[in-house]
């Protein structure tokens, strides 16, 4: 993909960072003692893009060796495994190591900040499981390397409406609810319809803070939705689509109708 030279480039100067701990290349590898635990992506929440925006997130985690944490540092990345990331490596937004706040004379809470940026960094086809490179160095020169100390979630974001009509109608008559699945093109920088997916039509009745699901409904060839319900009272329509590994999850804004 386009993105490999990028990735190529951030290794090469994490290898430089990393002296004389072995470099950024595949499987785990440690000496000594030094731990990394509790690694934390963007608050335990999926990372969710729109079609040409940008997020920043923070990844934190904690290191540990009995001399006491000297530096640390992680990268995030999609593929295999770090050496043949298909998007590139993302380092942090100083291109440094994490900062590193001591706890004890053997803890330190590491963090930095990363940025994912559609069409660079974040392309459709790396949508959905990214890893967590990170490596810490005690001060007696032991260290640790993970070449997947954690996994997170890289969704496009995704959009839906509902329109229930005729409005008002008569109790009993039939209401049509269309509506459209859509979700963030991170090539092109626009929406695109989500085929084939499974939405909840949902039902609200007024004075009722409660949806209740009446039926699903699949997105069509163009994301498009439309089905048929009996109008029963006044309440809101809306549909509300669960996400997958790619795409974020939403729901639609409810559509007031007025039962006569």
């Amino acid at each position: 993909m386009r993105m490999r030279v990028a990735g190529t480039a951030v290794l090469g100067a994490l290898a430089l960072s990393v002296l004389a701990v072995p470099a950024a290349h595949a499987a785990d590898a440690h000496r000594g003692d030094t731990k990394i635990s509790n690694v934390v992506v963007n608050g335990g929440k999926p990372v969710v893009v729109s079609a040409s925006g940008t997020k920043t997130i923070t990844v934190s985690f904690t290191a540990t060796d009995d001399s006491g944490i000297a530096w640390a540092q992680a990268i995030l990345y999609h593929g295999k495994d770090i050496e043949h990331s298909d998007s590139g490596a993302v380092a942090n937004t100083s291109d440094k190591r994490s900062v590193c706040t001591e706890v004890s004379a053997t803890k330190a809470d590491c963090k930095a900040t990363y940025t994912l940026s559609a069409g660079k960094n974040l392309i459709n086809e790396v949508a959905g499981s990214w890893k967590v490179w990170a490596i810490a160095q005690g001060n007696d020169t032991n260290y640790v390397k993970k070449e997947n100390a954690k996994t997170f979630q890289a969704q496009r974001l995704a959009k839906l409406t509902a329109d229930a009509s005729p409005e008002p109608v008569k109790k009993g008559k039939t209401l049509t609810v269309t509506g459209a699945l859509t979700r963030a093109n991170w090539n092109g920088g626009t929406y695109s319809g989500y085929t084939g997916q499974s939405v909840k039509l949902q039902f609200r009745k007024s004075g009722s803070n409660t949806y209740t699901t009446l039926k699903t409904v699949k997105t069509d060839s163009r994301g498009r939705l439309k089905t048929t319900v009996k109008a029963t009272a006044d309440g809101y329509y809306r549909y509300s689509f669960a996400g997958t590994s790619t795409t974020s999850a939403v729901s639609a804004a409810g559509d007031f109708v007025d039962v006569k």
